[in-house]
């Protein structure tokens, strides 16, 4: 299901739905950024997605991670919660997502790359390479909050 990132736009269309989801900030022993190269929006991004019912949200990183990379991780801390509601997210099926990502530090613990549905690539970028990548604002953000190690959660 394709999907368009609006933020900040005044024509972006109302919000009917907030899911509450992850994303996940895994670095290796070399300081390298897991990335995915995502299908629904073309843009390179931190793995992540979607609270399902019945899990913890540390579950759901875990989860999310290994659908999305093929690896397993440990679940660390919390870098960062983004509810921006002048940010949304139109689907192809009608839904358009507020914004609502809790983001967290991820230790690596196993596993090895493969993409998935969500992920044609599945990539290990050393952050003086970011800038290189297609990577959305808010998901920038997220990554530049994560390695600045800041002291507390950024709340925004």
């Amino acid at each position: 299901m394709g999907r368009i990132d609006y933020i900040d736009d005044p024509n972006a269309p109302k919000a009917n739905s907030v899911v509450p989801s992850v994303v996940a900030i895994v670095t290796d022993d070399q300081g390298r950024v897991l990335l995915i190269h995502k299908t629904d929006n073309n843009l390179w991004a931190l793995p992540g997605g979607g609270h399902d019912i019945g899990e913890s949200i540390s579950d759901t990183v875990v989860r999310e991670v290994k659908e999305e990379t093929g690896y397993d991780v440990v679940v660390e801390r919390v870098t960062g919660l983004y509810t921006n509601p002048r940010h949304v997210m139109a689907y192809d099926d009608g839904e358009v997502r507020q914004q609502f990502s809790i983001a967290f530090r991820a230790r690596l613990v196993g596993g090895e790359a493969k993409t998935s549905s969500e992920s044609r690539e599945v990539e290990w970028v050393p952050p003086t390479d970011l800038g290189r990548l297609d990577i959305h604002p808010s998901m920038r953000l997220r990554i530049h909050h994560a390695l600045e190690d800041r002291e507390s959660a950024y709340i925004g």
